[in-house]
């Protein structure tokens, strides 16, 4: 576990983006398989990674604010 770091440094560490195609109502998924929980939809793939941008920065700022475990550097 990475202690001590800031947003910005956990938004820049490498992480895996899961990116699934909904066959039954169009559109994607979007997990970060580091972040369990951080996921998303969108219709276009555009919109998908502006989303999943925004889900990551929205758990690490939960996670940081109640001393949750943090995804490590990898």
């Amino acid at each position: 576990m990475v202690l001590n770091k800031t947003l910005e440094c956990y938004l820049s560490l490498p992480c895996t983006i899961e990116i699934i195609p909904d066959t039954e109502e169009g559109g994607y998924v979007a997990r970060v398989k580091e972040m369990c929980g951080c996921m998303t939809q969108a219709e276009t793939w555009d919109d998908l990674l502006l989303m999943i941008q925004k889900a990551k920065q929205g758990w690490l700022k939960v996670a940081l604010k109640y001393g949750h475990p943090m995804p490590a550097n990898r």
